[in-house]
């Protein structure tokens, strides 16, 4: 396929462009990542939040540093296989292409076409005509999707339906009560029969859960809402009561008692830009999903602060380990000593609800376990 895409790297040329004296409200003074590298290519899964760790120590300012820069048109679109350079020009750092070659020019009867990179890498034959003159090159590359900010796809089914519901929700939802031909439970191409599905409930699609795990606060141990356990796809069949569905897809046996909601539409949060909250937050990573046991980079998890405190998509938390309690080496019978929290990696809120939020666990420094406290800095 051709086409003339021109490089789109434009969110990160210049991005360092005085950063040294650059501040952000009350924020500390925007500061470079000491390892930062001389020049770095990007690659397929790249995300913009990997590219900006790379040469900034908090990559969530990168958004403060181009909208300083006026130039940049479109600071979110950057493709694989774009190369940045790093350098200092009077005493300011800054992001930079590949420097232009010279064209040096040899004869060759081959139709010219300059797929991608070819003359970033050196290639010097290019078609001449009678006169020596060079005649037009095609540039043939693949289209290619800009990178997103954080890797969507580990978040992907969390945002098609509700994953949490309150007491109340799951006490007034609609819920099973049969099946076609006297079956036991259903699956797939199954008729299903529901109570209590309004006219107000009615869609073209249809959710079947069950409550799963009970969310609890980790100070109070309050209940603050339940997994939305998904259970079935189904469609609307007859809206009468007991209303018919036709189950569409399943992960399940459908059993009598599991709930009914109708099918949200997925969120797209895709190009969003995190931060940090602007009050301070102090929670608890109470669960972890996709049935890990083990908290790492890019695991989904849920913390028990939710927009009730002031959480929104795109906050920023660290993510705290607990300091062990340890017996005094050289006084006997002293009491124990609590060691410091250490900062263990950091979240990105991706779906907050009334009293807890979905998370993404973008940086993770040490293991990180449930109950780990998680805030502001």
């Amino acid at each position: 396929m051709k086409n003339t895409r021109s490089i789109s790297c434009h969110f990160l040329i210049s991005l360092l462009l005085n950063c040294c004296n650059l501040t952000i409200g009350n924020a500390d003074e925007i500061v470079l990542n000491p390892i930062h590298p001389e020049k770095y290519t990007v690659m397929k899964n790249d995300t913009l939040w990997d590219i900006s760790g790379r040469f900034l120590q908090h990559p969530w300012q990168w958004k403060a540093l181009w909208e300083n820069n006026p130039q940049i048109k479109n600071p979110h679109l950057i493709y694989p296989n774009d190369t940045l350079f790093f350098s200092v020009v009077n005493g300011k750092p800054q992001l930079s292409l590949s420097p232009p070659q010279v064209l040096q020019i040899a004869q060759t009867d081959k139709p010219c076409v300059l797929k991608p990179n070819e003359y970033e890498k050196g290639r010097k034959n290019f078609l001449l005509d009678n006169n020596n003159k060079v005649l037009p090159c095609a540039r043939e590359s693949e289209i290619q999707k800009p990178i997103n900010f954080i890797p969507h796809a580990r978040i992907a089914t969390f945002l098609s339906s509700p994953k949490v519901v309150t007491e109340e929700e799951l006490d007034e939802a609609p819920y099973v009560v049969g099946f076609h031909g006297g079956n036991l439970m259903a699956g797939t191409g199954d008729k299903v029969y529901v109570k209590g599905l309004t006219d107000e409930m009615a869609a073209k699609t249809y959710i079947i859960y069950r409550a799963g795990e009970i969310y609890r606060d980790a100070d109070t141990n309050a209940v603050l809402g339940y997994e939305a356990k998904y259970i079935a796809s189904a469609t609307m069949g007859n809206n009468s009561d007991p209303a018919t569905i036709i189950i569409t897809k399943s992960t399940n046996e459908i059993l009598q008692g599991d709930r009914i909601m109708p099918n949200p539409d997925a969120e797209n949060i895709v190009n969003y830009f995190p931060k940090p909250p602007g009050k301070i937050i102090s929670g608890h990573i109470i669960g972890v999903k996709d049935g890990m046991t083990l908290i790492g980079l890019y695991s989904v998890v849920v913390i028990d602060k939710g927009s009730a405190d002031g959480l929104i998509i795109g906050h920023e938390l660290t993510i705290y380990q607990k300091g062990k309690h340890i017996i005094d080496p050289v006084k006997d019978n002293a009491d124990e000593i609590d060691l410091p929290d250490e900062i263990s990696g950091k979240l990105i809120i991706f779906r907050p609800f009334e009293h807890l939020s979905y998370a993404l666990v973008m940086k993770s420094k040490y293991d990180i376990h449930r109950l780990d406290k998680v805030g502001t800095n």
